[in-house]
């Protein structure tokens, strides 16, 4: 599963963004699946070894860029960590790929503020950010519910 999600970032990469730091984050549907499927420590690996890896594919291991990709993948996946106790009823997929996708954004946003760019400014990005979090968190979870067999239990259910 973290080849798959390799290989979805690569392929994410070759896709023309139309703002710098804007990607539609098609590994995260890997990390969703396997959260519902195999649980978070699965899910953490796998989202671990993806940002790793593909930093040593792209040359930027240890560089800002791996950072703030592994600041994001922390966060989101403590919000993940945190989703699973929220009710089922209410609660799935696709929430769970908005909120890591707000905690992804707001982890890189932390550690460009605290590191790379001290400046009040950066927050006339947030709703940019924000705005693409919410649609590309939306895009991501419904695929990555189209994936899953609703009818099948999961390792990770959630509370009722």
């Amino acid at each position: 599963m973290a080849a798959v999600a390799l290989g979805l970032t690569v392929l994410e990469n070759a896709i023309p963004s139309p703002l710098p730091g804007v990607k539609p984050g098609l590994a995260n549907i890997v990390t969703l699946i396997v959260l519902a499927r195999y649980g978070w420590r699965m899910a953490a690996w796998v989202s671990l070894l993806r940002v790793v890896a593909g930093s040593l594919l792209f040359g930027n291991f240890l560089a800002p860029g791996f950072f703030l990709s592994l600041s994001g993948a922390i966060c989101s996946l403590a919000v993940l960590a945190l989703s699973l106790h929220l009710p089922a009823r209410w609660f799935g997929p696709v929430t769970d790929s908005i909120l890591a996708a707000f905690a992804h954004i707001a982890g890189q946003m932390t550690v460009v503020y605290l590191w790379l760019i001290p400046h009040s400014g950066i927050a006339y990005l947030i709703p940019i950010f924000a705005t693409a979090s919410l649609v590309f968190g939306t895009v991501n979870g419904l695929v990555a519910a189209g994936f899953m067999d609703n009818g099948e239990k999961t390792d990770t259910e959630r509370q009722p």
